[in-house]
């Protein structure tokens, strides 16, 4: 329309606002992946493992990786995992070495896979195969972290144009 100025595009050098907003984005960014790695220190390689030593943790990891898609993901956490026997924990296929840890592979892969439809009775059958009150946080602590993960990273590759 003639004499009438079309809005630009804010920029920030053009917006206080987007300008401030810009600036804590960038300088609150270091700090997020600090945070991301102190959490992913926290859930792997914890002062107090309880009954999962941090190769078990990583191979559970590596697995929680490979339902979501992410090889490379996975990759990383199998590269601290020298026991071969651990290392098969992170193939989907691999059920586990005994009962109890075969009901906690069975409880980590549906909490990765269908959050929504864990139940109580899971956590008790976790409890009667001998996993402490403890251990049972620190296996959902190792998955709330993958889950943040691995939506990190496909939130990443959308921003790419990857697909994930």
């Amino acid at each position: 329309m003639k004499g009438i100025a079309m809005a630009q595009p804010a920029t920030p050098e053009a917006s206080p606002w987007l300008a401030a907003a810009t600036s804590a984005a960038a300088s609150s960014r270091s700090t997020i992946f600090e945070m991301s790695q102190q959490a992913e220190s926290a859930v792997i390689d914890p002062r107090d493992p309880g009954g999962f030593p941090s190769a078990w943790r990583r191979a559970v990891a590596a697995r929680i990786a490979t339902l979501n898609a992410l090889p490379e993901l996975a990759t990383h956490y199998l590269s601290d995992v020298a026991d071969a026997t651990l290392r098969g924990l992170a193939d989907p296929a691999y059920a586990g070495r005994d009962d109890r840890e075969r009901g906690v592979i069975t409880f980590m892969d549906r909490v990765a896979t269908q959050p929504r439809d864990v139940q109580a009775e899971e956590i008790e059958a976790l409890k009667a195969a001998g996993v402490a009150e403890a251990d049972i946080v620190r296996l959902c602590e190792l998955n709330a972290f993958m889950s943040y993960q691995c939506r990190v990273l496909a939130g990443l590759a959308a921003l790419k144009g990857a697909s994930a």
